[in-house]
Order: structure tokens, then C-alpha cells, then sequence
């Protein structure tokens, strides 16, 4: 399992852009096609590439670039975060008894053998 990492604070246009890339290198694992061949990955490069600031403007378009790129990437994060926890806790039909206390670390007592117990 490929351990992920969360971004909490937007950071640099370039740190975003990363960790989206990340996220397609993930999605790419599971389905083994290279990131590098998606359309999406070539979008977000050349959105980078369009909107980066230069020396001669100030870009706004940049910035609500960079924000919703961040929005972007929180909610695959969520998503797979959400996909991680849905496979560990779902419920996986009926239980008995001994796997329900098992499930919140508790143990059932051992009935002792012997006379008086059986019914």
C-alpha cells in the first residue's frame, strides 16, 4: 500500500501542482496506465504553465487557478481517505456475538465446564 500524505495549508502553486501529480501517479498504480499519458495530467501542466506569474503581470487568474486546483486535490485526498476507511470499517453483514466484541477490543468470558451450567 503506497502511504499517502496530506497537504493542510495552501502552499506554492508548484507544491500543488506536485501533489496532484501525486494523486494521478496513485490513480495510475491501480490501473496501470503511465500518469504521464492521461489527459488530465497534461491539462494541469498546461494550466500551470499558462497561469505562473511573470515579472511583466500580476496574474489573478493565477491565483484562483492555485485555489481551486487546492480544492481540487483536498477532495481526491478525501475521497481516497474515505475509500480507506469504507473498506476497513464497513460491515460485512451479520456478526456473531464473540466478532461484535471483537470489533471494539473487548473479550467475551470462557464459560467454566462442569456441573450447574448446562441447561
Amino acid at each position: 500500500m503506497v502511504t499517502r500524505t496530506t497537504i493542510v495549508a495552501l502552499g506554492s502553486p508548484a507544491c500543488t501542482l506536485w501533489a496532484l501529480l501525486r494523486e494521478l501517479w496513485y490513480l495510475s498504480a491501480a490501473t496501470d496506465q503511465p500518469y504521464k499519458d492521461t489527459a488530465a495530467y497534461w491539462y494541469l501542466v498546461e494550466a500551470f504553465r499558462v497561469h505562473r506569474v511573470t515579472s511583466e503581470k500580476l496574474c489573478r487568474a493565477q491565483h484562483e487557478l492555485h485555489f481551486q486546483a487546492a480544492t481540487y486535490l483536498c477532495l481526491l485526498q478525501s475521497t481516497q481517505n474515505h475509500v480507506t476507511l469504507y473498506q476497513e470499517f464497513h460491515g460485512k453483514g451479520e456478526r456473531s456475538v464473540e466478532e461484535g466484541a471483537g470489533v471494539v477490543g473487548l473479550k467475551l468470558p470462557q464459560q467454566p465446564g462442569g456441573k450447574g451450567w448446562e441447561s
